[in-house]
């Protein structure tokens, strides 16, 4: 009987076990040489880097915002722009002037829709300020916004992040400063948010 309970036992931990150490550094992420302090201390943060002009950050939007309906209280999420390039710029400001007009998450899908459905060429201040007066948003104070010092500082603080986190493509999952996740790491799109997810409760059993 001892021998049935214990092989018993046995059978319920092994599955545990595996799911354990299905994930480890080079497996399914990449842990960050000098983690990255968070902005709260008793929140996962979770940071998406991105570019709006990039096919892959596109298609793995859908994923991003299944995942976000479901957030739990103690994870926050944000988004980084990314400038790997001379064209990114423009996007980066772009999100910056939408995020301090409180109307990113109203632009967001529409934005991606009209680079990567439409093809329109919005990789200029003229091109942009047009799109933003879809949405309200007058072309003088996009203008004023667009190089403005409040977006130039957080241009240079993303920057100076994206470079700490040693990032070098979108898109990228960083969670809580420590672990980068990529389509690479993880294996696909697909699975980038069971590795987050593991890495959350990682992050929460310390």
């Amino acid at each position: 009987m001892k021998k049935l309970f214990s092989a018993l036992i046995l059978s319920l931990l092994i599955p545990l076990t595996a799911t354990a150490a299905e994930y480890s550094d080079g497996n399914g992420y990449t842990s960050i040489k000098t983690p990255v302090r968070t902005s709260d201390s008793s929140k996962v943060e979770v940071t998406e880097i991105f570019w709006y002009g990039c096919p892959h950050c596109y298609s793995l939007e859908p994923l991003v915002q299944a995942w976000k309906k479901d957030l739990p209280n103690d994870v926050d999420f944000k988004y980084l722009p990314a400038v790997f390039g001379r064209g990114w710029l423009a996007h980066a400001k772009a999100f910056y002037v939408a995020d301090l007009l409180g109307i990113e998450d109203k632009i967001r899908a529409d934005l991606f829709s009209a680079i990567h459905v439409e093809r329109r060429n919005l990789n200029s201040e003229d091109a942009l300020a047009s799109f933003f007066a879809n949405y309200d948003v007058s072309e003088d104070d996009f203008r004023k916004q667009y190089d403005s010092f409040a977006v130039n500082s957080r241009l240079s603080q993303a920057d100076a992040k994206i470079r700490a986190y040693g990032a070098r493509g979108v898109p990228g999952i960083i969670v809580n400063g420590k672990y980068l996740v990529s389509a690479e790491t993880a294996n696909g799109n697909e699975n980038i948010f069971n590795v987050v997810d593991f890495l959350i409760e990682k992050e929460r059993q310390k």
